[in-house]
């Protein structure tokens, strides 16, 4: 990666090499473990911690922000019933009437009416889902055979949509609670809100006992989160929509904390896009909907004075925030120090706290 502070919006300016290597194919056995490299814009200094030391880099009085989206096993494996060729599919969402939107691969063109038989997670024949349309935006409208709501559905024949740069996508039984946040609460999202993933019970104990306070925010991600940049520059990129929430209490207890002089810390992207989505005019309030919120320069943040954020893909909307919030030279260093010291990247990997 190199710095030019005059090509902040080219997409190229984003890119930079990775080694395959410390891309993390697992999360460490105690998340606690995972490393921390703690940021201070102040100081444009970078220091090396470890997650299980976020209580003491914390101050009595900061407000600590989660989202509380939980995954759903939304990845589907199967065949075309009539020709046996093999079909994949992701649910996105589903309507009141039963039918369910995904993003759908096959060889060949199928035909409405046309059935996929779909395979559990032991590989077991379990389901039919009939085609009924395909949408202008290249998703599929699909009938399940299987009686219940989606999130019960998809509970017995779905699988973890883990990123391809995960064992390239194929889950293991341990990813059912590894690529989810103790704290999920609101079923909704296609890929877990990874910064949260660190957070273990002890560890939050530790951080209440400071007298940090919690407040819980929605917010489903999406599958446009794994999408890199394809424009040449960031003023063409169409951002995807998610859809999130924050309540009243949520705003209480931010509102209270800021009152305080208490900082406000995004625990992942996902809650700063909830949090600046709801504050936008710089007045916090309760929100329900879906927000396209894309920051990039010269974005100005008016919610959070902290981020706590997992390391990201490059020419990624999300690593675009986190060098817009943290300075683009200073961000820079950061990940540059993160490969030679052979940080363990994206979603299982290790984190970083800017303030």
């Amino acid at each position: 990666m190199t710095v030019d502070n005059q090509n902040c919006l080219n997409t190229d300016h984003y890119d930079f090499d990775l080694p395959k290597e410390l891309i993390a194919q697992f999360p460490l056995p105690n998340r606690e473990d995972a490393r921390l490299l703690h940021i201070s814009r102040v100081n444009s200094s970078i220091e090396h911690y470890h997650v299980r030391d976020l209580d003491e880099l914390l101050r009595p009085g900061d407000c600590l922000v989660l989202n509380n989206t939980k995954v759903i096993p939304a990845k589907l494996v199967g065949k075309r019933t009539a020709t046996g060729g093999r079909w994949e599919g992701l649910f996105l969402q589903s309507d009141e009437a039963g039918n369910w939107k995904m993003l759908c691969k096959t060889r060949g063109t199928m035909a409405a009416g046309e059935t996929v038989t779909v395979r559990d997670r032991d590989g077991i024949e379990r389901a039919e889902l009939t085609l009924v349309t395909r949408l202008d935006d290249g998703a599929w409208v699909m009938r399940p055979s299987l009686e219940g709501t989606a999130e019960e559905v998809l509970g017995q024949i779905g699988r973890v949509p883990l990123p391809n740069y995960i064992r390239g996508g194929d889950m293991v039984d341990s990813d059912l609670t590894d690529y989810q946040t103790r704290f999920a609460k609101h079923a909704g999202a296609v890929a877990a809100p990874t910064a949260g993933l660190h957070l273990t019970k002890r560890l939050m104990d530790r951080i209440v006992n400071r007298n940090v306070a919690i407040a819980q925010v929605t917010l489903h991600v999406g599958i446009g989160t794994f999408r890199p940049v394809k424009a040449d520059h960031l003023n063409e990129h169409e951002m995807h929509f998610e859809w999130g929430q924050i309540d009243q209490a949520a705003v209480d207890t931010i509102e209270s904390c800021r009152a305080a002089g208490g900082r406000i810390i995004a625990v992942g992207t996902t809650s700063v896009r909830v949090l600046e989505t709801a504050g936008a005019d710089g007045n916090l309030r309760p929100w329900t909907g879906e927000t396209n919120l894309f920051i990039k320069p010269p974005y100005q943040f008016k919610q959070i004075d902290a981020l706590m954020t997992n390391f990201h893909l490059p020419r990624s909307t999300l690593l675009v925030m986190i060098r817009t919030f943290g300075g683009d030279e200073l961000m820079t260093r950061a990940y540059l120090e993160a490969v030679a010291e052979k940080y363990r990247f994206f979603s299982y990997g290790d984190t970083m706290l800017i303030e």
